[in-house]
């Protein structure tokens, strides 16, 4: 009898991974970079052997401080009115991201945001 969790020979992720990773990515619409933050801490130690769960949040935990520094640099434009435009743009490419990144992970695969600063290596 085998576990649902358990890796095949293949390497594929776990259903525990995936979720976790797919939250991930979800809590960056709701909560900004904090879910994809704690989620990051708590994957990222946990079974060197899987590392999908942690690459994944580090993902979006790169994407979601991107998109922090855009809404800032938009709050800083908005004295200017440009602002007030750009940062819908940046609230609407936030959430469309996230949830391909969510169906990516849930499926099991990796998924690497278009525009974002590496800076959690």
């Amino acid at each position: 009898m085998t576990d649902l969790n358990d890796t095949s020979s293949s390497g594929t992720p776990t259903a525990d991974e995936r979720n976790m990773a797919m939250l991930a990515n979800l809590l960056g619409i709701i909560t900004g970079f904090i879910g994809a933050l704690i989620i990051w801490l708590i994957t990222k130690d946990k079974n060197p052997a899987q590392p999908f769960a942690a690459e994944q949040a580090k993902e979006a935990l790169n994407f979601q401080i991107t998109v922090l520094i855009a809404n800032v640099i938009c709050w800083i434009l908005m004295f200017i009115l440009i602002g007030v435009f750009l940062i819908f743009i940046v609230i609407i490419v936030n959430v469309v991201f996230c949830i391909i990144a969510a169906v990516k992970t849930s499926k099991g695969e990796a998924y690497r945001y278009p525009i974002a600063l590496r800076l959690i290596k």
